[in-house]
Formats: C-alpha cells, sequence, structure tokens
C-alpha cells in the first residue's frame, strides 16, 4: 500500500507546513506591514495565543523531526530483535502522531474561531469587534468591511492570512492521522509483528 512505503514522505510534509504557519503567523502581527498596531497592542486576542507560530509551528516541526528520525534505519535499537525495534518505534510513531492531531486540531479550532470573530479595529464606537455578533456573517457582507477604519485593509488582511492557516492545520491534521493510519496498519497487520523472530 502506498501509504505505508510513504510513511516518512508524509512526515516530510509536516515540515514545510510548519514553516508555513510560523510565518503566516507573524504576518498576523503587522497588519499592511506597520509594528504600530502590535506596539500598542491593538490586535485581536487570537493572535496573542501564538497557536500558529507554537502549535501548528514549532511543535509540529519538532514532531515530524523526530518521526523522520524514527524511520531511519540507523535508528538506536531497543530491544533484541528487530521486529521488537520495530514495533516499538511504530508504537513511538503513533503517540506523536496523535500529538500532532491534537496539536494540529487544536490550532485549526483558534483560527476558525478568530475567523468568526472577526477583526480588532477602530470604527465610528472605537476600537472594538465589530463583527463579533455576526457569527460570521460579515464574512460575505463586503460593504460592511468599510466600517473598520483603522488599520487599513484590516478585514481582508484578517481572512486571507487565517484562511491560510487553517488550510494549512488542516492539511497538518490530515497528514497526521493518515500517518496513525499508516503505524497502525503496519503494527496491527503484521508487517512489523512482534512474534515474528
Amino acid at each position: 500500500m502506498a501509504l505505508e512505503t510513504c510513511g516518512s514522505c508524509l512526515s516530510c510534509l509536516l515540515i514545510p507546513l510548519a514553516l508555513w504557519s510560523i510565518v503566516v503567523n507573524i504576518l498576523l502581527y503587522f497588519p499592511n506591514g506597520k509594528a504600530s498596531h502590535a506596539a500598542s497592542y491593538q490586535l485581536p486576542n487570537y493572535v496573542w495565543y501564538f497557536e500558529g507560530i507554537c502549535f501548528s509551528g514549532v511543535m509540529i516541526l519538532l514532531l515530524a523531526v523526530i518521526l523522520i528520525t524514527l524511520e531511519c534505519s540507523v535508528f538506536y535499537r531497543c530491544c533484541q530483535s528487530e521486529s521488537c525495534n520495530k514495533t516499538y518505534r511504530s508504537f513511538v510513531s503513533i503517540v506523536l502522531a496523535l500529538l500532532g492531531v491534537a496539536f494540529s486540531g487544536y490550532s485549526c479550532i483558534i483560527f476558525t474561531l478568530g475567523l468568526i470573530q472577526g477583526p480588532f479595529c477602530n470604527s465610528s464606537s472605537g476600537w472594538d469587534y465589530i463583527f463579533k455578533d455576526t457569527a460570521g456573517g460579515y464574512l460575505t457582507d463586503y460593504p460592511a468591511w468599510s466600517r473598520c477604519t483603522e488599520p487599513a485593509n484590516i478585514v481582508e488582511w484578517n481572512i486571507i492570512l487565517l484562511s491560510i492557516l487553517i488550510a494549512l492545520s488542516g492539511l497538518q491534521l490530515i497528514i497526521c492521522f493518515l500517518k496513525v493510519a499508516a503505524e497502525l496498519k503496519r503494527t496491527l497487520c503484521g508487517t512489523y509483528s512482534v512474534f515474528v523472530q
């Protein structure tokens, strides 16, 4: 099965996704390329959770590196037999992939909530989440976007970046699920059977 033979390919795919998550999340701190709003804390509260940098970024990057290391044939032997060693490595890979599911799933949820809440911006009534009661309805109400006067184009900025982050963490989630499925099949269906001597 292609899923089994390309286990390391799945782990390698997580690296660029994690790096892109970090870069895109950092861009959220600089609306229109300006640092003044970050310095005065005029950013949405979900930006300060660092989920794109920490969870779908650094943590997924670390998990991917560990998973790739586990798949190397020069990995340290923990057992006497080769099949025991492979089963142990497969078990650790499953646990790490499940952690990846948790990290990317959490990030995806936070990004989605941030997108539904809308940006923190200045309007005629002052700085506030002016779209928070629309339950995401503002996403298709283009004339309402002009209510946000500062930072300029903040609605478009947030929608584009948060949509990219949702897509990146969603792909991470799918890859980690596929990794779990591949390792479970490998372990349970006999490829790494402990009973083979």
